[in-house]
């Protein structure tokens, strides 16, 4: 008999969570779908061969910590790692497998003390703690991850260099991925020409490889997101709750507005506990600052595997004017991406 006390449904929008940087670091670990990533579990596509490469690269990354180990330290000039930069920075197109390539590494780099995290999540915990608490933090970490690496403002490129810069020196090592390559960060969001010492110091910690391939989301999903009526939006949310499942049921307008009072680091309590989530008349979207807060949420979203439904315009439609040709578009697609995973139930 289906226990209808355990069900319920929620407002995403009733929300309001705080988090403290104790709580960032401690969040710093890859996505629950990734609780078991390893370069073994990975299956490169045979028609891209760099997929490839980036195992045998994370995997040789890996293995150098014993290797730097044997040979007097890392940073040491003996023939055994005085070519081995103090980072990796996988960049690709979305849906590759870059994040279950550097949850992987993170895996299978030496503890107790490291790190995986988004970008904006490292930006956040600076926020939360400020520069130099953030430094001493992480500093004596093994190895820092950095997923969905952009510099989307000039602030954010300085603290980032100095924050890398700080950590490679004091011995920690760098895994990055991120849609653009690393001297092309900034590229039509700001004026790059201005910090391209900032990035081009930054760059240089990086052993770059560039991983070829199409999105494995797409690969067995065509078309767009599904968007259903009224009718049957109503049949899936009370379904979900009938088998005991918490579900939240908002307005589209309503939790964009929401999203522009809560620091994007602090999305991921907006959905905890969500077994599902229910949109209702989703709509295009013209301002690219509510787009680009809808992305951030979207990605935690996917990080949590939660099943959206939604109703009015399909979810991967939402970008509109000129957004899709602007310096966030890489951003937008792989979103789009999510979008119709989460949709489809993939």
């Amino acid at each position: 008999m289906t226990n209808l006390s355990s069900s319920v449904r929620v407002s995403i929008a009733d929300r309001n969570p705080e988090t403290t940087g104790a709580e960032i670091a401690a969040s710093l670990t890859p996505p629950p779908q990734f609780a078991d990533a390893s370069f073994e579990s990975y299956r490169p596509d045979p028609a891209f061969a760099s997929q490839q490469e980036a195992v045998d690269l994370l995997g040789a990354f890996a293995g150098s910590w014993s290797a730097a180990k044997s040979s007097g330290g890392f940073f040491s000039r003996k023939k055994k790692t005085e070519d081995v930069k103090p980072g990796v920075y996988l960049d690709g197109g979305f849906g590759v497998g870059k994040t279950h390539l550097l949850a992987a590494l993170w895996h299978a780099a030496p503890g107790p003390r490291k790190y995986f995290g988004t970008f904006i999540e490292y930006t956040a915990l600076v926020g939360a703690l400020g520069y130099a608490n953030a430094v001493e933090s992480l500093r004596g970490s093994t190895l820092i991850c950095i997923d969905e690496f952009e510099l989307d403002d000039p602030g954010d490129t300085m603290m980032m260099t100095r924050l890398l810069t700080e950590l490679v020196a004091s011995g920690t090592r760098i895994a990055a991925t991120s849609n653009t390559p690393p001297n092309a960060l900034g590229e039509g969001r700001f004026a790059a020409a201005d910090f391209l010492r900032e990035i081009h110091a930054m760059s240089g910690h990086f052993t770059t490889l560039r991983i070829d391939g199409e999105d494995y989301r797409r690969r067995s999903i065509e078309g767009h997101a599904e968007a259903v009526d009224s009718d049957e939006y109503e049949s899936r949310l009370t379904t979900a709750m009938e088998s005991g499942k918490t579900v939240s049921d908002d307005s589209f307008d309503t939790v964009i507005g929401h999203l522009a009072g809560v620091h994007p680091s602090r999305y991921i309590k907006l959905i905890a506990g969500l077994n599902e989530i229910g949109l209702r008349d989703v709509h295009e979207l013209q301002s690219q600052t509510e787009a680009l807060r809808l992305v951030a949420f979207i990605d935690r979203v996917y990080d949590a595997q939660i099943p959206i439904h939604a109703t009015g315009v399909p979810l991967d439609e939402v970008f509109g004017g000129d957004m899709l040709s602007g310096g966030y578009r890489k951003k937008y697609l792989r979103s789009m991406s999510r979008m119709i995973a989460l949709t489809r139930g993939s």
